[in-house]
């Protein structure tokens, strides 16, 4: 026969700590003499569950005894009372802007160069978003909200405000896939709301090709670490960053070696030093006993605007990441390398995944070619 209510308030609280049984599943877990749990054993698709149905005495026998009574019921019924609680705890509690953006960062980390570790991606959240509306809760978030956290950098920082409007279109959908109630097309309303960004694209100045072995040729009678860090980037036409934090053990023989975490791309890229490259390098192996190429004099990385700095003091207007677009306008007037080529010399990824799936080459002994025309170029005679 079925025991069924086998416990009254007196009797429970007579009862010293361990499990008590009340009938059909529902017992009392008793820690100590005054407190315990209710519990109530189901069996779920097979599987025996247990499920709590809270704290005793702020429970009373006669509230489990119902609460045991409408679990039973929802397990006859074909559903699983213990997660749709879990769903029911999810959406009571009130997930903020600021929890939604951490989360949703977290979920997309290993997308990101080192794993994002630079604040890149959270950098126009951070700054823009989350000290206005961090604390709303995402499900508050509409077009109107948007608009008026992003509208005072909407024209001024055009770029900074799109990549806080994609992002927070990223954290809409993550928390959608949570299963909150958000709304997925506020970003495109609160853009619909704050009209077309008055914004021209700033191009990086270049030195203009034809004027390129002149400054080459001065920059060989400097005698700074600067210059010659200036050189390898001409030379190699590298990234600053890549040049900044290049190190003795990236370079075997003819070659310098950039992994992955070094790469915009986030792909390991080979460059091959022209012999002019390599006399640079050699410069700097005797003048530095640093594991950098190019340290600062504390032997830290050389600032990201030293190179910057020592233009600025010859009155130009050209900057060091621009002579990657004098390289490309030299390469396009001046020979007759492939569009494959020229691109890949520049780090840049050539095709689609499943075109360089199949194409695996990197182009290396074309790239040493082109690499060595563009140093004879810097170093012809005057």
């Amino acid at each position: 026969m079925t025991i069924a209510n086998a416990l009254s308030q007196l009797k429970a609280k007579s009862l010293g700590p361990g499990k008590h049984f009340d009938g059909q599943g529902l017992m009392l877990v008793k820690s100590k003499k005054e407190a315990g749990k209710w519990m109530l054993r189901l069996t779920i698709g097979g599987k025996r569950r247990e499920m709590g149905l809270g704290r005793w005495p702020d429970v009373s026998i006669l509230e489990a005894r119902q609460r045991a009574a409408e679990a039973r019921k929802a397990v006859r019924d074909g559903i699983d009372p213990i997660a749709e609680r879990q769903v029911q705890r999810r959406k009571s509690k009130r997930l903020t802007v600021e929890e939604a953006i951490e989360q949703c960062f977290a979920a997309r980390q290993a997308e990101l160069k080192n794993d994002g570790q630079a604040g890149r991606w959270l950098s126009p959240l951070n700054v823009h978003v989350i000290p206005k509306i961090g604390k709303t809760a995402i499900e508050d978030v509409d077009q109107h909200v948007l608009k008026l956290a992003l509208e005072p950098i909407w024209h001024e920082k055009a770029d900074t405000a799109r990549k806080a409007m994609n992002r927070m279109n990223l954290t809409l959908k993550h928390a959608a896939a949570l299963g909150l109630d958000v709304d997925l097309q506020a970003v495109m309303k609160a853009q619909a709301l704050l009209g077309k960004r008055r914004h021209v694209t700033k191009h990086i100045p270049s030195l203009p090709y034809r004027e390129a072995p002149d400054f080459y040729r001065w920059l060989c009678g400097q005698d700074y670490t600067s210059a010659l860090a200036l050189r390898f980037l001409i030379l190699t036409v590298a990234r600053t960053s890549e040049v900044r934090f290049a190190t003795m053990t990236e370079f075997e023989d003819d070659v310098w070696t950039l992994d992955p975490s070094r790469t915009k791309t986030a792909t390991a890229h080979r460059v091959p030093l022209s012999a002019e490259a390599q006399r640079v390098v050699e410069l700097c192996e005797l003048a530095k006993g640093s594991a950098l190429l190019f340290p600062s004099p504390r032997g830290k990385p050389m600032s990201d605007a030293t190179m910057s700095r020592m233009m600025e003091r010859e009155k130009m207007t050209a900057r060091p990441h621009g002579f990657r677009a004098t390289f490309r306008t030299w390469v396009e007037e001046c020979t007759e390398a492939a569009y494959e080529v020229k691109e890949t010399a520049l780090g840049h990824q050539v095709g689609s995944d499943v075109e360089r799936a199949y194409q695996r080459s990197d182009l290396l002994e074309k790239r040493r070619v082109l690499l060595e025309e563009w140093a004879a170029f810097l170093t012809q005679p005057t």
